[in-house]
């Protein structure tokens, strides 16, 4: 019987599921650096766990156990964000970090206005609502793969227009 603690079914699910693991983080996080700790993590704890996963349920698992990575990371930053707001409007920040800031604030959403209606709205159902692609095409009356390609195109407008996205 196939077991996921040994090495090579361990090996093959690594190969197998690594880089759309780390796709489905990354396109959640927007940062690479994030997507990758994510994965890692989310292997490590296959490993950790291997005589309690069955190889066919090792995906899911994956999955599921970098979607709740990610989510602690982000309730993480919300709670840092909040309490790291300055008060009465007071700032720790220099006068031009907090005009770089606002400069790209209105750059994203300058972006974000410029962008063709589907685009945006595909664009902002993945990454502010958290919608998969699936839903996203069903809600639009879509294939998956047209949601697909309006991403990329979206994603593409943005970096070309925004540098650090």
């Amino acid at each position: 019987m196939n077991n996921v603690c040994e090495e090579q079914v361990f090996s093959s699910i690594f190969k197998a599921n690594s880089k759309t693991v780390f796709n489905y983080i990354y396109y959640k996080f927007g940062n690479e650096e994030k997507a990758h700790d994510a994965v890692q993590e989310a292997f490590v704890k296959l490993w950790e766990n291997c005589s309690k996963v069955m190889p066919e349920k090792a995906k899911s698992y994956l999955y599921t156990v970098a979607n709740n990575l990610y989510l602690n990371v982000i309730k993480a930053e919300k709670v840092r964000l909040k309490y790291a707001a300055p008060s009465l409007g007071h700032s720790n920040e220099s006068p031009e970090f907090l005009m770089e800031e606002q400069q790209y604030k209105e750059k994203l959403d300058k972006a974000l206005n410029d962008l063709p209606e589907n685009q945006r709205t595909t664009f902002l159902l993945n990454r502010i609502d958290g919608k998969k692609y699936a839903e996203i095409a069903e809600m639009e009356g879509v294939s998956v793969k047209a949601i697909e390609k309006r991403m990329h195109l979206a994603l593409k407008t943005l970096r070309e227009q925004i540098d650090g996205i």
